[in-house]
């Protein structure tokens, strides 16, 4: 592990991964404050407020539209990466959160609830970029004995990224009325960062080799990347590749689709980007005041009780990234996903019994910090990792379009139905997310090979 490596993981990781895990989580204690911001604009622009439906309604849209902007930065993957290439790609998608931050910031200024949902939409046009884009880049320049550390370490970041804005939205911080357009913009930091460092670290040695055939450029980059002047391996290796690929274009998403000789890749991420969204964890990040206050939690305790929710998460993605190389893919995603879905079983339970039960409100409590531990642990990061891992070069970025893609689709749908959903079904709700949760779990076990410590010529091998 040399230092250009970690460096460049750390910078992209907090500059790019980190906003993803901010964004998710920097909606929830603000909630009441922005409603009544929509609420007062409301008034004063039409002469009466809005009815408890429509504003619901109106708020849900501003935690969803995030998503939303994330499906469109997915689907601009491919052509973004195959242009300016993965460092190149990164370092532009970092002039989106300045415009995002400004338009957050000055919307209570100038009146305007638009400019919060317009601002949601743009952080999330970055995030479906920087979620696909950043495990791409990671899982190309690492060798292959780090690549689950590495890849990873985005993971780690999301949780420190949810983790900072349960912090900062304490109300000692910036939980205060005056300061949630402060609270929302916060992100223009790291991103600052992020583009005036990352142009000191080279391009992705694959890409420039197998898709520009840049040898000379590759292997500068190795010997940055490596800290050895012997890269020849690796070369000879990259090079193969790119005879195997030679009389192939890069592959467009309808043309991954259709080819029969990665039908089970393109299903394996399939199953792991859907079920990593309706497992039900966006649910838990984007309503978690509302959940425990639900539960019986009291609403003094509750911004507290969300913070140590997030710093388990951090420990959980730590435990995740330093045991994957130990222990490998499988086993951390099968244990992470049967987790969650025991845990939701149990919010279930827990919920039911809680009016004969009142200590039945610690075991709800118990049961969200199980499912966000689980998913940190290991769904949280390896679906992204082994999207990288289980495809050629040619086929990588129409894979991280359809995965992210299908990614940010259920991460909108969970985010706009589940108050509705929570309405209707009450407790029942996350039964869903159980089924969904072992589901996914068992297709794990029986179809996805392990891929540590292989190169991903072995791994379309094994499929082969």
């Amino acid at each position: 592990l040399t230092f250009p490596l970690l460096s460049v993981t750390l910078l992209v990781s907090f500059g790019s991964s980190m906003l993803y895990g901010y964004n998710l989580a920097v909606v929830n204690s603000p909630a009441e404050h922005i409603k009544a911001f929509y609420n007062a604009t409301w008034s004063r622009r039409y002469g009466h407020g809005l009815a408890p439906g429509p504003l619901t309604l109106l708020y849900a849209l501003t935690v969803s539209i995030f998503a939303l902007g994330g499906l469109g930065g997915s689907l601009l993957v491919g052509v973004l990466v195959e242009r300016y290439g993965r460092n190149g790609a990164l370092s532009r998608s970092a002039l989106l959160v300045l415009l995002a931050g400004g338009c957050m910031g000055f919307s209570r200024e100038l009146g305007s609830p638009e400019m919060v949902i317009i601002g949601r939409s743009i952080t999330g046009l970055h995030s479906g970029i920087c979620l696909s884009v950043v495990p791409l880049y990671l899982g190309e320049i690492a060798p292959k004995n780090l690549r689950g550390f590495l890849g990873l370490m985005p993971s780690i970041f999301i949780c420190l990224g949810v983790f900072s804005a349960q912090v900062l939205g304490l109300p000692e911080l910036l939980g205060k009325d005056r300061f949630w357009p402060l609270f929302l913009s916060v992100v223009v930091v790291p991103a600052s960062l992020q583009l005036l460092l990352l142009h000191c670290f080279p391009e992705s040695p694959r890409y420039l080799l197998i898709e520009r055939n840049d040898v000379c450029g590759a292997t500068k980059a190795l010997h940055r990347f490596l800290g050895t002047p012997d890269v020849q391996d690796v070369i000879e290796e990259m090079k193969e590749e790119q005879r195997s690929l030679s009389s192939m274009e890069m592959v467009s998403v309808w043309q991954l689709l259709r080819e029969r000789s990665v039908r089970w890749q393109t299903l394996s991420v399939v199953v792991l980007n859907a079920g990593m969204q309706l497992s039900g964890i966006d649910a838990i990040w984007f309503y978690t005041n509302t959940i425990f206050e639900n539960a019986g939690i009291p609403v003094s305790q509750i911004p507290y009780t969300t913070m140590g929710t997030g710093a388990i998460e951090v420990v959980a993605g730590l435990i995740g990234c330093f045991t994957i190389e130990r222990v490998g893919r499988r086993p951390l995603i099968i244990t992470g996903f049967c987790a969650m879905g025991v845990c939701s079983a149990g919010i279930t339970i827990s919920l039911l019994l809680q009016a004969d039960l009142p200590w039945m409100r610690y075991v709800s409590v118990a049961c969200v910090v199980g499912i966000i531990a689980g998913f940190c642990m290991g769904p949280a990061g390896v679906p992204f990792l082994m999207t990288a891992e289980l495809f050629m070069q040619s086929h990588r970025p129409a894979a991280y379009i359809v995965g992210g893609s299908l990614n940010w689709l259920c991460n909108f749908t969970i985010g706009l139905i589940f108050p509705f959903l929570q309405m209707s079904a009450g407790a029942f709700c996350y039964l869903v997310f159980c089924g969904v949760c072992l589901l996914v779990a068992l297709y794990v076990y029986l179809v996805i090979p392990e891929t540590k410590n292989k190169t991903f010529m072995e791994i379309s091998h094994i499929f082969a």
